[in-house]
């Protein structure tokens, strides 16, 4: 007879939809419903059963946009399903699922009536176990979360659903089912049998024979099987197909390591207090399957998610507690949030391991080895040196594989930093972190595993993620059936220690990368939310002034350290840092919340440094000044406090139809539309703006990428351009700094004002930038054109930097167009450089072009503003402050300094009695760039001072400690003690140091009666 694979299964995929599937239940029984509507915010167990609840039924519409409802159901176990074999009783929910896709719609977390977390529902996970036997009572309680579906689809339209002001009341969702189910075992592992198979077959050639044969076997299925009897004759289709499932893998199969997994995003689609809801959910998911399958391995990352655990569901975090003793739920990544990494400061970086990984310690007593950040949007070449110093061994990730224009060549190497630590490092090859483990999945892990011939193993996360839900029964049946079948990759239930510990052993000399991990994609988060990333940088350098401050009090003055509160503010900073808060890609929601919570941490740390400067400088009647800067300002120490100095004198003056603003070093000049046209460098006799250039030149863009609103910036926005010129207000005015240039100019609905003045003395431009801006899919940049034949630049990044080319010579540098820098970035000549800083910008586009004939132009431009609709329609809009600084003739030295400077002004102080302090540490080398002054974690009063290798050099130096201390050693990032790199011992309070170029240094000295 003619065989026709095509119509077979055509045949086979019928038979499992309209037969098979429908079958998984033999029997269901209605429950009793009734509802109660939460007014507002969600509440308690103990406060909702209270209320009055409302009969409800099938069918009903319920569920305002990020509303809650609770339901009540009850009912018995039919006394008749105890007769039934190979079953079991199941609550079976439906909340009105508009979809498949968990976590980005309805869900509901299901309790018992004493208020004991049971389970999480959600679209793919519908069933509760009931444990009460035939005949019992049900009496269960759902909180049903109806969280509006923002994504839609991902078609990136413009949603009112992501401001709560803004969602509206209408109903979103239907209920659709919350009945008994009795359960068919024998039907539903047929399913599996059928899933896995139907799933390999589909990645098999297809003039295989073993495509074939399990074409057929399923086929003979079909045929044994009644199709009105489906239950009564399961146990025959599992026979027919049991030989083709036993057919063992070959000996040269890919082997995955699968660890379970649910990628809960801190926020983005939602905000952080729907998190909270979802970690209860997933991780109660996740208790319930430990419990039916005692060899499955969880790991969870974000110590942030364990912690708001503990807090609003103490029940289940000890649940979760027994099974992290038990070596089933495996804490990971040892970081408070999965950050993102290319916007947070070095300083940032490393609490966010000493506060994930004290977390974990202290409730544990697990200390993670490795970094988990699957998702966040490139990696910064300073992150080795972070993870290493904090004591991971291994780094997972998986977001590189959505590279636009270039494929990694690796799944598996050792990952190089700018200092030259090393860290071995995994992508998995499956391409997700979300995987069901179904034949696709595994098919394509195996397929691109890039180090074919070197190793046969990578990992595989499994589990419904990003809006969380985790792993499934479904799932670990899949696992099981693929552990070792003909065709497929070889699938192990394992855990991130067991894969990275057997990888390492299998591949001991992979291959290395060496710098920045960067994502060819995603490059608009360098820039969307503005607001949020101003307020970042601020609270990151107000904790550094804050900790300096209360520390230097401490220990001169005998103040009591504010510990508590600035691990509270720190803990709130990291939050925020959240590869979907920090990045400008969450909600409107979010970004309220985001912009109140840098306020009060704002607030919090203002008064702590108030406290702090008068235990210093006492009451008094006079005003002094704190420089926070590792280098000295205005004649003020660094680290030290001073008298107010003179106001400067800043040179601005008409010169014929435009502006000139000059000091002994530079001099300016800015024509009638208040564009810069010269800038002079008197010292060095040369001219930096091009003939017919235009610096400080604003330039508005078209900004429509593609697909992800806030997430990418396309390379088409280049192709158009509207240069601001038109000038509205142009005139010379005095303020508090001097006397300023102001230039005011108004295009669409949108105001930019900018005050540009010179410093008295140093050859540096200042422009503040406020723009009021009511753009929609638009990008603001500031140019300057640069007289510089520059091959690279060099951007800051975390205690260091990195040079990148500004020619497009290879895919890899063409695609990388838009970059991220911290506080400055520079480009130069090798005796002439320019720098130029900013105070809240990180993205960036340096590109070199030909000016008369000649490659001599290097442009460096912000990226102020964009302006997305999806996810927020408003992003952006409203009124920023932003301020830029530009130093002729600089070197990276010089760069650096600026970047201090211009992130930490000095700090007026009124009402004191006296205007001196001597700095706590001093350093006789400037290259040595201290970043942290602080007491240690472990309350004992001692000082700790992290400083690095800013210059790229190797650099010798003497640390002065301005205190009496009993000793200093050098420790790793968490503050225990490690073998020295950097401390040579010195006299007294004198230390001598040498470092490595961009080594980083943490130091401990013991402070006697603290």
């Amino acid at each position: 007879m003619h065989y026709d694979a095509t119509l077979v299964e055509a045949r086979v995929r019928r038979f499992r939809g309209e037969r098979l599937v429908p079958a998984l239940y033999r029997r269901t029984e209605p429950l009793d419903l009734a509802f109660w509507e939460v007014p507002d915010e969600p509440v308690p167990f103990a406060t909702a059963v209270g209320q009055q609840f409302l009969p409800a039924r099938h069918g009903m519409v319920w569920g305002k946009p990020w509303g809650t409802v609770w339901f009540h159901a009850e009912g018995k176990v039919p006394a008749a399903w105890a007769e039934e074999k190979d079953a079991r009783a199941e609550l079976v929910v439906d909340l009105g699922f508009t979809g498949q896709q968990p976590g980005f719609q309805a869900e509901g977390t299901v309790y018992s009536s004493s208020g004991t977390i049971i389970k999480g529902v959600e679209p793919l996970n519908r069933a509760v176990r009931l444990d009460v036997g035939a005949g019992g009572v049900i009496d269960l309680y759902i909180e049903a979360a109806a969280n509006p579906n923002v994504a839609q689809d991902f078609l990136f339209i413009p949603t009112p659903y992501g401001d709560k002001a803004t969602a509206g009341d209408a109903r979103l969702y239907r209920l659709a089912q919350i009945e008994a189910g009795l359960l068919d075992l024998p039907v539903w592992e047929l399913e599996q049998d059928v899933e896995a198979l139907m799933g390999l077959m589909r990645e098999l050639p297809e003039s295989s024979q073993r495509r074939a044969e399990i074409l057929r076997a399923l086929d003979r299925m079909v045929d044994a099987m009644d199709p009105d009897d489906v239950s009564g004759t399961a146990a025959v289709g599992r026979r027919i197909l049991q030989p083709v499932l036993a057919k063992p893998a070959a000996a040269s199969a890919h082997h995955l390591h699968a660890v379970g997994h649910a990628h809960i995003d801190s926020a983005w689609l939602w905000p952080t207090r729907e998190t909270v809801r979802k970690v209860a959910r997933t991780f109660s998911n996740v208790c319930d399957l430990i419990d039916e399958n005692p060899d499955f391995v969880f790991a969870a990352s974000s110590a942030q998610q364990y912690a708001w655990l503990k807090q609003s569901y103490p029940d289940l975090f000890a649940r979760v507690k027994e099974k992290v003793a038990a070596g089933n739920f495996v804490p990971v990544g040892g970081m408070w949030v999965e950050s993102d990494t290319n916007l947070p400061g070095g300083e940032a970086l490393v609490r966010q391991l000493v506060a994930g990984k004290g977390f974990f310690l202290r409730e544990f007593g697990i200390d993670c080895e490795e970094v988990w950040l699957p998702d966040s949007f490139g990696y910064s070449a300073a992150l080795p040196q972070i993870m290493a110093g904090a004591g991971a061994r291994w780094f997972l990730t998986q977001k590189i594989s959505w590279n636009e224009t270039n494929t990694m060549p690796h799944h598996t190497f050792r990952w190089e930093g700018i200092d030259g630590s090393r860290i071995f490092t995994h992508f998995p090859p499956v391409d997700t972190y979300n995987s069901d483990l179904g034949g696709a999945e595994l098919a394509r892990a195996e397929r691109q595993y890039a180090e074919k011939g070197n190793g046969t193993t990578s990992m595989v996360p499994f589990g419904h993620g990003d809006g969380g839900g985790g792993p499934t029964r479904e799932m670990i049946a899949a696992a099981r059936r693929t552990r070792s079948l003909e065709g497929s990759p070889t699938v192990e239930l394992s855990s991130p220690r067991a894969f990275f510990e057997a990888a390492e052993a299998e591949y001991a000399e992979p291959p290395v990368w060496s710098g920045e991990l960067y994502l060819e994609f995603h490059r608009g988060t360098y820039t969307s939310q503005a607001r949020t990333k101003r307020g970042n940088r601020r609270s990151e350098h107000l904790l550094r002034e804050a900790e300096l401050w209360a520390a230097t009090a401490a220990v001169r003055a005998g103040a009591p350290y504010p510990a508590e509160e600035l691990r509270k503010a720190w803990e709130t900073v990291l939050l925020q840092q959240f590869h979907d808060i920090l990045p400008g890609t969450s909600i409107a929601w979010v970004y309220q919340e985001a912009e109140r919570n840098y306020a009060e941490v704002a607030a919090t740390l203002g008064t702590i440094i108030e406290a702090a400067a008068h235990e210093l400088l006492g009451r008094g009647p006079v005003a002094a000044v704190l420089n926070a800067s590792p280098y000295p300002v205005a004649g003020i120490a660094a680290f030290g406090a001073g008298p107010e100095p003179a106001p400067e004198r800043r040179n601005v003056s008409r010169s014929g139809d435009g502006f000139v603003l000059e000091n002994d070093a530079v001099r300016i000049f800015v024509d009638h539309a208040g564009i810069i046209r010269s800038m002079y460098d008197r010292i060095a006799g040369r001219e930096l703006v091009p003939s017919g250039s235009a610096a400080n030149l604003l330039q508005l863009h078209r900004d429509t990428p593609t697909q992800w609103d806030a997430w990418d910036i396309d390379e088409h926005y280049r192709r158009n351009t509207v240069d601001l010129v038109d000038v509205s207000a142009l005139e010379i005015v005095d303020g508090p700094a001097g006397t300023a240039l102001r230039i005011e100019r108004t295009f669409n609905s949108s105001r930019v004002v900018q005050h540009l003045s010179l410093d008295s003395r140093a050859p540096r431009l200042e422009i503040s930038t406020e723009v009021d801006w009511h753009e929609q899919k638009k990008l603001l940049k500031l140019s300057f054109p640069l007289d510089v034949h520059a091959e690279r630049a060099t951007s800051e990044i975390q205690f260091g930097h990195i040079h990148r080319p500004t020619h497009a010579n290879t895919s890899w540098d063409a695609a990388r167009f838009e970059t991220v820098a911290h506080r400055w970035v520079h480009v130069g000549e090798p005796d002439y450089g320019v720098a130029v800083a900013n105070d809240s910008t990180y993205g960036h586009d340096i590109t070199r072009s030909a000016h008369s004939g000649r490659a001599t132009t290097t442009t460096v431009r912000q990226s102020l503003l964009r302006a997305p609709v999806f996810p927020d329609p408003a992003a952006d809009q409203g009124t920023h402050r932003m301020a830029t600084s530009v130093v002729l003739g600089a070197g990276i030295p010089e760069a650096v300094a600026e970047g201090y400077r211009l992130n930490l002004p000095l700090r007026t102080i009124s009402g004191v009695e006296r205007t001196m302090v001597d700095p706590l540490v001093r350093l006789d080398n400037p290259a040595l760039v201290v970043e942290a002054v602080k007491l240690a974690e472990d309350g004992s009063g001692d000082v700790i001072v992290r400083l690095y290798e800013a210059h790229g050099t190797r650099a010798r130096g003497t640390l002065t400690a301005g205190f009496s201390h009993t000793g200093v050693t050098e420790t790793d990032l968490l503050e225990r003690p490690r073998e020295s790199s950097a401390l040579r011992r010195g006299d007294g309070n004198n230390t001598e140091l040498v470092l490595r170029p961009f080594e980083l240094v943490t130091l401990r000295f013991g402070v006697p009666g603290r």
